[in-house]
């Protein structure tokens, strides 16, 4: 009977760890918060290190994982310009095998560091022409962690778009959705239907992409 007992006890004991297919213990605005502090406690941590702590998912620790270190790394260079990402990254205690993706993902944050003045820019031309209810700075967004991309959504009174997209390897175009204006894995889609490519250049002046606009 005391066997019996036991090997039930042994099957219906809760597994260690995170349940599978649970959802995430963290609200996603408290996540990298959280995270930091880890990472500032061992740069070596793993993703599953972070699973452990936070009660979330691999995939989850795994991506706060790199865009800190990846953050800290365009940090570290633009303090440093003489320094590349993978010295960088060492800098700072991140084993080599760990970061691969976030030293791309680091470059990727210096580009967009440098496009910032412009986007502003941007932005603040919009709002003069009345496009956008306040002159806030773009939404950047890195998709695949290589590649800079912007949204900024004109909500001001009769703009000539739902919103514009910016591709670093394109420049601007319109979006036909405010809510959705980047398509999934920024690919790009074909003009038509609302989609218009604007001005010359990856970086056209403001007033040259409000001239578009209006064209």
């Amino acid at each position: 009977m005391n066997q019996y007992q036991a090997r039930r006890t042994t099957k219906t004991q809760a597994p260690s760890g995170r349940p599978t297919r649970s959802g995430d213990q963290v609200p996603r605005d408290q996540l990298l918060p959280l995270t930091a502090p880890l990472l500032d406690a061992d740069p070596t941590i793993t993703a599953a290190r972070v699973t452990e702590e936070l009660g979330v998912h691999r995939d989850t620790a795994q991506d706060a994982l790199l865009r800190l270190r990846a953050d800290r790394i365009a940090h570290l260079m633009l303090t440093d310009p003489s320094l590349t990402p993978d010295q960088s990254a060492a800098a700072l205690g991140y084993p080599a095998g760990q970061v691969r993706r976030a030293t791309v993902r680091a470059q990727t944050v210096l580009r967009a560091h440098r496009a910032a003045p412009y986007l502003a820019d941007v932005a603040h031309a919009l709002h003069q022409a009345g496009w956008t209810a306040t002159a806030a700075v773009p939404d950047i967004q890195y998709p695949a962690d290589d590649l800079v991309v912007a949204a900024l959504v004109l909500d001001g009174t009769t703009p000539p778009a739902p919103a514009l997209v910016w591709d670093e390897r394109h420049g601007w175009r319109t979006a036909t959705s405010r809510r959705h204006p980047l398509t999934k894995g920024a690919t790009l889609p074909p003009p038509g239907d609302g989609i218009r490519y604007l001005a010359q250049g990856t970086t056209p002046p403001p007033d040259a992409l409000t001239a578009a606009l209006t064209a």
